[in-house]
């Protein structure tokens, strides 16, 4: 298990995981859709902001972060390798990647839906706290802060 930055020979290798996952991702049910996505991951490997983790030849998990947002955009993880700390590796990179004298957001599943489960988990692991109540591509989600670590001086 290693972690990569997406680059676009992983493109389809990618799509094939959001492929299996897209279930799970309002605003994915249609091929338009994905097809506007896989786009939108091009971009971002453009701007070394997608990292994957690989298991022999397969990619097991994404994540896209905007360092210019300050956020993390999109995580995933294939259903075989949950519960193997992929999650937590790729938000180590991302974390290293943002700034963290400023708020990182991100939007995940609202506590009452069971598909946020394992994402508000992983995310409080990492102190992010519970924010605002939105809606995003037509589905209700939850906006997640990690503020600055205050540190004290003597």
């Amino acid at each position: 298990m290693q972690l990569f930055y997406g680059v676009p020979e992983d493109i389809e290798n990618w799509m094939k995981l959001v492929n299996q996952i897209r279930w799970n991702f309002p605003g994915l049910e249609s091929w338009e859709r994905l097809d506007e996505y896989k786009a939108t991951v091009l971009k971002f490997m453009g701007k070394r902001q997608a990292i994957c983790v690989k298991v022999g030849g397969d990619i097991a998990g994404v994540m896209l972060f905007s360092r210019g947002h300050n956020m993390i955009c999109c995580l995933g993880v294939s259903p075989h390798f949950r519960r193997c700390g992929i999650g937590s590796m790729l938000m180590d990179e991302a974390l290293r990647n943002l700034d963290r004298n400023k708020d990182i957001s991100v939007s995940t599943f609202r506590a009452d839906d069971e598909k946020g489960l394992a994402p508000r988990a992983l995310y409080e692991k990492y102190g992010f706290v519970e924010d605002a109540l939105i809606e995003e591509r037509g589905y209700p989600h939850q906006k997640y802060i990690l503020h600055p670590a205050k540190t004290v001086s003597l």
